[in-house]
């Protein structure tokens, strides 16, 4: 097979061999139809180039099923993809977002991440409502977005942007009131996810805003001798787990028995573009996943081992607060406060790759 069949068409040569771009790669909407996942909207996007996703409309606009070159790397939880509907946030004490966990991207925030818990809200100045009680990351995950717009659009003669724009609304009466503005972006024939986020306070009460990406990369991507990779300067905190079990971080386990999840805090160095990026290689299939970050935006990173046998996982979670979470930052000033029309912003790289064997 020749090179030239390996390069990403340009729009001529499209118009000449096809009447539908979708013959090389593209987005289309379809609809869930079965099990909890029924009725969830998924946009489908295929660049060409090898890289596979679904955006799920219906849950934030968050990144289920990822493959790259026919091999699954987001993580396939045993919960599927559950339609919000069923979503119970106040349940198990706030564990049940662990009931809607699965895929590459699952987003924590708006106005809480990490363990939850009750926390005051005399801020907001209704009566009634002296205190909030979150769950753990948040609820903006089970939030359905209002799509805006998706599609294929020419920006040259020889690149093509396949896009999705999306509004998703957390508000109450009494309480916040933030909405994110969620931008995803591939080349066709590209082999990366541009992802950006905005966040905007649309309420007229200061408001805590906390954000975090819980990123799950899962079998067969991940497998034994996977290695994680980042410029870590220091490691600030890790659960319990990781003394007890003495599971190495850097290079993975095959699933194991009554795995108890170990949770690290990483302090990275950023690159000479102020960038945090870390990644995952697996040597044996001779490819490679990176995410990219702002380092400004996300200054705290957490690093989750799933090794449990039946839901064998690895999870990087840019972070804009450190683990000790909503209270911790409350006290020690780092909660982040938006005034009405305050608005922060968020720019991501998803990156699949391949290496050298």
């Amino acid at each position: 097979m020749s090179e030239q069949t390996h390069r990403t068409p340009t729009r001529r040569d499209l118009a000449r061999h096809t009447g539908d771009i979708r013959a090389y790669g593209g987005v289309r909407a379809v609809v869930l139809d079965d099990g909890v996942e029924r009725g969830i909207r998924v946009l489908e996007f295929s660049t060409g180039g090898g890289l596979y996703f679904e955006v799920l409309v219906d849950r934030a606009m968050d990144i289920g099923v990822a493959e790259f070159d026919g091999v699954s790397v987001g993580w396939r939880s045993r919960t599927g993809f559950r339609h919000p509907g069923l979503h119970e946030y106040a349940d198990e004490e706030g564990l049940s977002w662990l009931r809607s966990m699965s895929g590459l991207v699952v987003t924590g925030g708006l106005d809480h991440t990490l363990f939850g818990g009750d926390v005051d809200a005399t801020h907001y100045r209704y009566p009634p409502k002296q205190t909030v009680r979150h769950g753990l990351h948040g609820r903006v995950a089970n939030i359905p977005a209002r799509l805006t717009g998706y599609g294929e659009q020419w920006v040259s003669d020889d690149r093509c942007v396949l896009w999705a724009e999306g509004e998703v609304v957390q508000a109450t009466n009494f309480g916040e009131h933030l909405v994110l503005r969620r931008r995803i972006e591939a080349d066709l024939g590209g082999t990366e996810i541009r992802l950006t986020d905005r966040v905007t306070n649309a309420g007229f009460d200061p408001t805590p805003h906390m954000f975090l990406y819980h990123v799950n990369v899962g079998w067969p991507f991940l497998d034994e001798g996977t290695r994680f990779v980042a410029d870590v300067e220091e490691t600030v905190w890790q659960t319990e787990s990781v003394d007890e079990q003495g599971v190495d971080h850097r290079t993975f386990h095959a699933p194991l028995p009554g795995f108890v999840e170990q949770v690290y805090e990483h302090r990275l160095r950023a690159d000479e573009k102020g960038r945090h990026r870390v990644g995952l290689v697996n040597d044996v299939r001779a490819m490679a996943f990176e995410l990219d970050v702002d380092a400004s935006a996300f200054p705290c990173f957490f690093q989750w081992l799933n090794l449990r046998e039946g839901g064998w996982a690895v999870g990087l979670e840019p972070s804009t607060h450190h683990v000790a979470g909503d209270a911790a930052a409350r006290a020690d000033g780092s909660m982040i406060w938006l005034e009405h029309g305050e608005e922060r912003r968020y720019e991501s790289v998803f990156r699949f790759g391949r290496t050298g064997r």
